[in-house]
């Protein structure tokens, strides 16, 4: 079945998309930019204020019955003018292309916007997974020596050689927190 196939079908494909797609979770799972999230609600409003118009305008009568209107009125030639106007109406085309061409570039940025989004967590997923796989590999604590938590971090074996040459022993706060474990 073709989306022309049926007067409305556009309309309620596109009513049956809008229900699927649950804005709140793309806003705060994807992790988009402020600028990303407050077009993409500029956009939704646009939309939904657009849906009310046409559900409003399309459920109001079309037609005119200029038979009433002579029967009320006395003056038939003011409804005898305004039924020959309304034939010979005809409504003004637009070019509608400026229009497409705006969406086209939003949708240009919003694609080029998403694209940037997945490589940052892309990025981000790698990171995650090479400190995941470093966890993983990692010694146990029990096993590492003076000298391996001296090549990871460097200032520490600065801090104790300092505390050395100034004879100091004891480390700051230690008491504090463990309490001092001398018998004597």
């Amino acid at each position: 079945m073709r989306l022309t196939d049926t007067p409305n079908s556009l309309e309620m494909a596109t009513k049956a998309t809008a229900a699927v797609v649950d804005f709140a979770r793309i806003y705060t799972s994807l992790g988009l930019g402020k600028e990303t999230i407050a077009s993409l609600q500029a956009f939704r409003k646009r939309n939904t204020e657009a849906q009310r118009l046409n559900a409003q305008y399309a459920s109001q009568p079309t037609t005119v019955d200029f038979a009433h209107y002579r029967s009320v009125l006395k003056n038939k030639a003011v409804v005898d003018e305004a039924e020959k106007i309304l034939k010979e109406f005809k409504p003004v085309s637009y070019d509608v292309g400026a229009h497409l061409k705006a969406i086209e570039t939003f949708e240009a940025k919003a694609v080029e916007k998403a694209k940037e989004t997945e490589q940052k967590i892309d990025v981000e997923l790698s990171e995650l997974q090479a400190t995941l796989a470093n966890i993983e590999d990692a010694r146990p604590f029990d096993q590492l020596t003076v000298e391996d938590v001296g090549k990871a971090h460097p200032r520490l074996i600065e801090v104790v050689e300092t505390m050395v040459k100034k004879g100091k022993w004891t480390v700051p706060g230690y008491k504090e927190k463990f309490g001092d474990l001398n018998l004597m």
